[in-house]
């Protein structure tokens, strides 16, 4: 078994904190702009060099990104400036298992202080199976990044027949449908202007009480998992008891595939759509769409839409906090297309969408692994280091230094 070094944080890595740049001094450009958790903005300057490895310092402490690009590490992060002949990509899996939140020194706004660090004893592999690790690891991550690519490409896809049917009304023999006023504008002959209700069951949550809530168990979908994206995230939900979940609630649980919505706060409106094979619940503030099968493929590419979105959350008409409620959104208009166009429309993009929905899954299922091997091949609990793996993705890395521009 490999014997794995010794020494204190500041002999492994150098940090540094991120630069000043206000929201109002970006100038567009081709440079990201790292913040705390993600990028932020694409700036005309940088002031690293990659590769590039970032921890969240502000608000969001510990999240670690890896940059392949010239880039600019905003004051809300803090970037490595010396990777001591470290390998970048283990140094960034490495960084990923050190749980850096535990390090918060800010009163208010949760801070993460590198001098805190410097002093932390850690244990490190030897150059030659940081490289191994690195290439087992990034193997994961450039197939999640692929299908990823591939997702975007099929939704846009998917997309784009939607508005040249339904938006631009160019579907197949609409040379031949005359144009008639609805109360939405003008629409083909024969179709009609129905509630949203009218095409699918809307389902809220179910108001789970405080003593409910635990920390592992069945994963519970709030508003703040429905992401900008579209997507759920069910990674880092909050769960209940498996044994409180009696027959009287399952209308509130979750299947693969599921359209939901969120009702309440700033994000309402925003709608994602369910990938897991895992049980998961629905709670309150948060509602289930199923719509009439024949719908099904029309309904998720009306509502995904952004313009759709911004439509329900102006439904919404809380005070205080944007509020919107079952028979608002079962009320709101859409244009009802004849069941013929509907079932040629998910003949054709059918296919897209349930490939996309797999290509969710593997993602799913390919974090899960990496993310069981990580802490397993940094702790030497996995001993990769007789394997025979070709490094030669990271041997131009050894020992070179990154340094502000």
């Amino acid at each position: 078994m490999a014997e794995l070094k010794q020494l204190t944080f500041r002999e492994f890595v150098t940090l540094q904190r991120g630069f000043d740049l206000p929201k109002k001094n970006i100038k567009a450009g081709v440079y990201p702009v790292v913040g705390s958790t993600s990028v932020i903005g694409y700036h005309a300057e940088f002031k690293a060099n990659p590769p590039g490895v970032v921890i969240g310092r502000s608000g969001s402490l510990g999240s670690v990104l890896y940059i392949s690009d010239k880039y600019w590490p905003h004051n809300t992060s803090l970037w490595v400036t010396d990777f001591k002949g470290n390998i970048p990509r283990y140094v960034y899996y490495f960084l990923q298992t050190l749980e850096l939140q535990r390090y918060d020194s800010g009163a208010a706004v949760p801070t993460l202080n590198r001098n805190h660090l410097d002093s932390l004893e850690l244990r490190i592999h030897d150059l030659s199976t940081q490289h191994k690790i690195a290439t087992i690891l990034n193997n994961y991550d450039d197939i999640i990044e692929n299908n990823t690519r591939r997702i975007k490409i099929l939704e846009d896809m998917a997309g784009t027949i939607y508005r040249e049917w339904f938006v631009e009304f160019r579907f197949p023999g609409h040379e031949n449908v005359k144009m008639v006023e609805s109360e939405l504008g003008l629409i083909p002959k024969g179709w009609e202007v129905k509630g949203l209700g009218n095409l699918c069951k809307i389902v809220p949550g179910y108001a789970f009480k405080s003593k409910d809530w635990q920390d592992t168990g069945v994963g519970v979908i709030k508003i703040k998992d429905i992401k900008s994206d579209n997507t759920v995230d069910v990674h880092n939900t909050d769960c209940v008891s498996p044994e409180i979940l009696s027959p009287k609630l399952d209308k509130y649980r979750l299947t693969n595939g599921d359209f939901l919505i969120a009702m309440t706060g700033a994000t309402a409106g925003k709608v994602g759509r369910l990938r897991t094979k895992t049980t998961m619940m629905l709670n309150q503030r948060v509602a289930k769409l199923n719509p009439i099968n024949i719908y099904r493929d029309y309904i998720w590419c009306k509502i995904s839409l952004e313009e759709t979105q911004d439509a329900f959350y102006r439904l919404a008409d809380g005070a205080a906090q944007p509020n919107m409620s079952g028979s608002q959104l079962e009320n709101y208009k859409i244009v009802c297309p004849p069941p013929s166009i509907c079932n040629h429309f998910s003949s054709t993009v059918g296919n897209m969408l349930l490939l996309s929905d797999n290509l969710m899954l593997r993602n799913d299922n390919l974090r899960k692994t990496r993310d069981v091997l990580l802490p397993k091949l940094i702790s030497g609990e996995l001993d990769v280091s007789t394997l025979d793996i070709g490094t030669d993705l990271y041997r131009s890395q050894e020992g070179e230094k990154f340094y502000a521009t």
